[in-house]
């Protein structure tokens, strides 16, 4: 520990924000990145605990206090070598992870936790911008071939992985361009494309090889791909969105937040659209959904020039501050206001949606009602409707930002004949495996729809199982 008193000297300084009415007119990122100076003064706020929670908090394990204490004395590069050795992508995690390190950091007891993810995020720019990380390929090749579908997190940890320890990995992704919901989801203001860019031509050259418009199951025999490589793990993500099953729900101008948001990511990189344009210019838009994938969309209708943004939930507004439900060092459950609902929004919880209804099959009404909740005998908290809360709200644009039920089934799934579990989910045992021997699964298709930093641990996990299996032996960290 550098500097017993930091945490008693210092108080926690985030990086501040571009203004809004200068940040909504682009789509790069939101915040301004803090001095060496500052960062080292945070890093000197860790208390370097005896138990240090943060580490059980992240899904990576992150060795967080020694990065930390290492950034306070301005041993960057030996900070930078201790953050890689669990986390492949730094560089993703440190600005769109939602810092569970954070909601346990033994500091948090007490008074505010350590920026952990901020500095995450200023080691690995740092060690980018100073040449200190640089592609290694492996310098001999097993001759064992692997398959992963899909190039989301848990894809390219994955195939990082793999790589790393010789074995031949090719990356088939359906879009056109790599990365999943990281190119083709989440806002250009949280990630900059070239962020994601930076990393995958940085796999190429440590012999990664990506197949792009490449549907396995659709437009890639799955029989071929079993026939190729010795074994195959399956990353391709939660794809089927939950649907809202109202009356009115077929009426245009109703679309699910992915198909929103892929757009605009499009529009960003000057790609072509193909499909039908969705825009919220001019719009009374009303995001349905109260998690980061509405919060996005918040960002992004705002950026496009809407009239007016709503958020609704059904679920209740969060409690503001930790309480017993949520006790330390859990992951704190509190009212989460994003830079997007400080750009102007308008939220609302316990809201349930009757009906929609529209002109000329155009959606241009919400009817809803609000609703309550309590727990009932087992416990269980129950939904009722409160009477005479009943409300229309005029709308030109209706976005469904609900969360995923499971991977898509038809197709690669289907032909490959792996066990589902009961949620939809590719089934696998303790090492990663599906009912199918030499078929691994990891990340949001295993384990169902969950965030960035977890999908990441799995593939990483999955990468060691894998190894293994080939190899008989591995020397991965998992």
């Amino acid at each position: 520990m550098g500097k017993v008193t930091g945490f008693k000297e210092y108080k926690r300084k985030s990086a501040d924000e571009r203004p809004v009415k200068e940040r909504i007119k682009d789509s790069k990122e939101v915040y301004i990145k803090l001095s060496e100076k500052v960062l080292n003064e945070q890093g000197a706020r860790c208390m370097n605990c005896g138990t240090p929670f943060c580490n059980w908090g992240c899904p990576l394990g992150n060795l967080i206090p020694d990065w930390n204490d290492m950034v306070f004395k301005g041993e960057w590069e030996k900070a930078f070598n201790r953050l890689y050795l669990t986390n492949n992508f730094p560089e993703f995690t440190g600005r769109i992870c939602p810092a569970l390190c954070e909601g346990s950091c033994t500091l948090g007891v007490n008074k505010e936790p350590i920026i952990i993810r901020e500095i995450e995020q200023n080691i690995i720019e740092k060690a980018f911008k100073e040449g200190w990380i640089k592609p290694t390929p492996p310098r001999v090749r097993t001759n064992k071939s692997v398959a992963v579908i899909g190039s989301g997190p848990a894809g390219l940890a994955t195939a990082a992985e793999l790589n790393s320890v010789g074995h031949s990995v090719t990356v088939f992704e359906k879009a056109d361009e790599i990365g999943g919901l990281l190119r083709y989801g989440i806002p250009d203001f949280k990630l900059e494309k070239d962020i994601v860019q930076r990393r995958v031509q940085f796999m190429k050259d440590e012999g990664v090889v990506f197949k792009t418009n490449t549907n396995v199951g659709v437009n890639y025999n799955t029989q071929d791909l079993l026939n190729e490589f010795d074994a195959v793990v399956l990353t391709g993500g939660s794809t089927i969105p939950r649907d809202l099953k109202v009356p009115g729900r077929e009426l245009k101008g109703i679309h699910f937040a992915m198909e929103f948001l892929g757009q605009q990511n499009k529009r960003v990189a000057k790609k072509e659209i193909t499909e039908e344009e969705i825009t919220a210019k001019g719009k009374v838009v009303l995001v349905i959904g109260g998690g980061d994938t509405g919060s996005d969309c918040i960002g992004t209708s705002i950026r496009q020039g809407a009239k007016k943004v709503y958020q609704y939930e059904i679920m209740p507004k969060p409690p503001v501050e930790r309480d017993e439900s949520m006790p330390w060092p859990e992951f704190p459950r509190t009212l989460k206001t994003t830079s997007s609902h400080e750009e102007g929004c308008e939220r609302d919880w316990c809201i349930n949606t009757r009906e929609f209804t529209g002109k000329d099959g155009v959606v241009d009404t919400l009817h809803a009602v609000r609703v309550e909740w309590k727990k009932d005998d087992s416990g269980r908290m129950q939904m009722s409707e409160m009477s005479g809360s009943e409300f229309d709200l005029k709308v030109d644009l209706v976005l469904l930002a609900m969360g995923f039920l499971h991977p898509q089934q038809e197709g690669l799934l289907s032909d490959l004949g792996v066990e589902l579990d009961a949620r939809g989910n590719v089934k696998a045992d303790e090492n990663y495996m599906t009912s199918k021997k030499g078929i691994f699964a990891a990340g949001d298709m295993h384990t169902g729809q969950s965030l960035v930093v977890r999908a990441i641990n799995e593939g990483r996990k999955a990468a060691k199982a894998v190894d293994k299996y080939l190899m008989g032996e591995t020397s991965l960290r998992g």
